[in-house]
């Protein structure tokens, strides 16, 4: 491996991180950093007092012009849009460890509501640690202005944040007692695991049944889960925990197939939220890597 490719790589988990975030799909992320690498391929490093900066500073200009475009194909997606998660080893365990929440499908879903503009400034200063100084460098503005973007965009993602924050293992154990109630249903037993004022929010993108719309309220989840849970009986699922994206998430397949990834808010002692990953296209990383495990067994 050249100097020079080296040198790239010993960036790219931070590039990948960043882009990942600004994007909210692992694909797009490795698309922005293949461009990214071609510039870099193309440029007489020799000559870069800081070659990390100038690496950032073009991820996030190629990320800002991908998401551009993204935020209008989004408005056409068939339903609810949920990111794809990220497979454990595509980022490197330190930097998910370091910024944990940052990578949780409810944290990626808030920044969703930020400009791309807002979203650039707000992960390059409160996420990467980058002073606005060095922020508004590389986004190519006044300091002045990269302030204030970072500054509506606490504004938006305070007015968005999730009603309740709880520790991961308070999700893990809610978690497993619906896939133990998906296993043994029960609308009594579904109604205790069901805060009032539940939402569902799930992403099949247009290619497999998903409501095409949020659904609110606990009678009208436990109806639904109770039709899921008589389906399960006519064709063989299985269920398992796994961390993804810095939360426990529920997996499901469906005779062999990976139909669904589960996250779950809290307030503490039911289910205030779910985020139902479907599409096919979405699940297929993580599809690739990650067996059933009745078929393991």
């Amino acid at each position: 491996m050249d100097a020079q490719t080296a040198l790239f790589q010993q960036h790219r988990p931070r590039l990948f991180a960043l882009a990942y975030r600004m994007l909210g799909t692992p694909g797009d992320a490795e698309d922005v950093l293949h461009d990214a690498w071609l510039r870099w391929n193309d440029q007489d490093t020799s000559m870069l007092d800081d070659p990390e900066a100038w690496l950032v500073t073009v991820t996030t200009r190629i990320a800002l012009d991908r998401l551009r475009r993204a935020k209008t194909e989004r408005e056409h997606h068939v339903g609810p849009w949920l990111p794809e998660p990220l497979i454990a080893d595509e980022e490197e365990p330190a930097m998910q460890a370091e910024r944990g929440q940052s990578l949780q499908i409810s944290f990626l879903l808030l920044l969703e509501r930020l400009s791309a503009e807002e979203r650039a400034a707000f992960l390059l200063h409160e996420v990467f640690d980058y002073s606005h100084g060095e922020a508004a460098a590389m986004l190519g503005i006044s300091e002045e202005s990269c302030r204030q973007r970072t500054h509506r965009a606490r504004q938006h993602l305070r007015a968005g944040r999730p009603r309740f924050t709880h520790a991961p293992q308070i999700q893990q154990r809610l978690l497993e007692k619906f896939m133990l109630a998906m296993q043994q249903p029960s609308p009594d037993l579904l109604k205790t695991l069901f805060a009032e004022d539940v939402t569902l929010v799930s992403d099949g993108g247009g290619r497999v049944t998903a409501a095409l719309r949020p659904l609110h309220g606990s009678d009208r989840l436990i109806r639904l889960y109770m039709q899921i849970a008589l389906r399960y009986d006519e064709v063989r699922a299985t269920h398992r925990l796994q961390w993804l994206n810095g939360a426990p998430a529920l997996l499901t397949w469906v005779d062999g197939e990976l139909a669904t990834v589960m996250w779950i808010e809290t307030d503490g002692e039911r289910i205030a939220a779910i985020h139902a990953l479907r599409d096919p296209l979405k699940l297929a990383r993580l599809r690739a890597v990650t067996p059933d495990p009745a078929r393991a067994s």
